[in-house]
This record gives C-alpha cells, sequence and structure tokens, in this order.
C-alpha cells in the first residue's frame, strides 16, 4: 500500500475517532470528556491500548516517555513544530490542559516492550552504531547519544525520550527529519545541529543497533541531571 493511502486512511480514522473531543474543547476550553478512555481513544487506535505502539514505522511506542516530551511533541504536531497532516488536523482545536494530561496518562504506562530487531545487519555496522550511540564521535563533534537519552538510553527526564523499542526505520526516519529541518525544537536545537553531521551510513549504524538493543530492566526515564554537554543538548525538549 502506498504511503499516501496509508497517510489518509490514517487520517480519516483520526478525524472519526477524535472529532468531537475536539469540538468540544474548542466550544468549551478546558472541558474534558468523562473517561480517560474517551480521551485517548484516537491515541490508543494507533498507537496502541497502552500506547506500546505498532509494528509499523508510523504509530511508535509512546508509553513511558516523560510527560513534558510527550507533551511538547503534541504542541508541535498542532502548531507546526512537527510536520505529519493526520496529527495536525487532529489536535488543530485541543487547548493545552487537555494535551497535558493526555501526557500524564501516556507518560504513567509502562507496558511490556516489543522483542529487539533480529534481522540481518553486518557486524560492522552495528560496531559502528555503538560507538556513536555510546561514544559520539569527537572528531566531527559528535555527542554520544546516551549523553541526552541516558546511560540506560530509556530516556531523561523532564523532556528527553527514550531511544529503545522503536523500529530500526523510525529511527532512521526521525532522525532524517532533524538533518532536513523538517523536524525541529525549541533553541538551542540540538538535534538538527547533531543531525546535520551525520551521514546516511551513520544514520543507519544508529538506528539498527539501537533496534537491536535488549529491552531495559527499569524501563523509567533517568532522574533529571545537572550535566550538559557544551551544545546544551537537552536542555530544551526535544
Amino acid at each position: 500500500m502506498h504511503r499516501r493511502t496509508i497517510g489518509s486512511s490514517v487520517l480519516f480514522a483520526f478525524y472519526v475517532l477524535w472529532s468531537g473531543a475536539a469540538l468540544a474543547a474548542a466550544d468549551a476550553p478546558g472541558a474534558m470528556p468523562p473517561g480517560m478512555d474517551e480521551r485517548v481513544r484516537a491515541c490508543t487506535s494507533c498507537h496502541g491500548v497502552q500506547g506500546q505502539g505498532r509494528n509499523n514505522d508510523y504509530f511508535p511506542r509512546i508509553a513511558g516517555k516523560p510527560a513534558d516530551y510527550l507533551f511538547n511533541q503534541l504542541t508541535a504536531f498542532r502548531d507546526g513544530g512537527r510536520t505529519y497532516p493526520p496529527m495536525g488536523y487532529l489536535l488543530a482545536f485541543l487547548p493545552d490542559d487537555y494535551l497535558r494530561q493526555i501526557s500524564e496518562y501516556f507518560a504513567a504506562l509502562q507496558p511490556p516492550y516489543p522483542d529487539a530487531d533480529h534481522t540481518e545487519v553486518s557486524p560492522k555496522v552495528l560496531a559502528a552504531g555503538q560507538q556513536l550511540v555510546m561514544h559520539g564521535d569527537p572528531a566531527r563533534k559528535i555527542p554520544a547519544c546516551i549523553a541526552c537519552h541516558g546511560a540506560r538510553m530509556t530516556g531523561t527526564q523532564p523532556g528527553i525520550p527514550g531511544l529503545l523499542g522503536l523500529h530500526a526505520s523510525y529511527i532512521a526516519g526521525q532522525m532524517g527529519t532533524w538533518r532536513s529541518g523538517t523536524r525541529r525544537a525549541l533553541e538551542p536545537d540540538c538535534m538538527h545541529t547533531i543531525a546535520v553531521k551525520l551521514n546516511d551510513r551513520d544514520i543507519t549504524a544508529v538506528s539498527s543497533w539501537l533496534a537491536r538493543q535488549p529491552r531495559p530492566a527499569d524501563p523509567r526515564p533517568a532522574p533529571a541531571s545537572a550535566e550538559r554537554l557544551p551544545l546544551a543538548c537537552g536542555s530544551q525538549p526535544q
């Protein structure tokens, strides 16, 4: 099925599932549907009943990510910082308070992670990915991914997401949008600054290695740390 066809189907489903909630929010700012299941029905219809994600590249895991991160992504889709028409239309009329409660709901969930990817990738590619994730590349001024996303790669409070439980193609796609500037964050936009230094081989290596990592015993994001990179990576929610 072509991407355009999938996108149109998703948009229609989103609209049907959440149009009533959006209109209610527009008519009565701050008003919430009576049950959380109603508030998040459009989310769970695509991202899974507990936000665990689907077995495709369109609907990643959102469960357990820091609430500030989820909130910033929702407002970014609503306000144009991230571009994906189904999400943009879905969120267009929803106020911040509404989105904040949804973010906190999914942040509190920790369903099991999916199995790690076991498709064949050359050891050389995986070694290159491990190097970049764990140590970066000082010669190119590329910091290690774990410097912001945490040593366990489960994210860092209050606004840095985990990198585990995602498909390699999804990770690669998001890194591509950071590199091209079609996905943006508040200044300093450190992910764009890092991504423009990565070539296609780097992105393939990092995404392939991350998708193959075992799931953590403790999936919770790491506490906020006073340590920051000179680049200030992580100082703004990504």
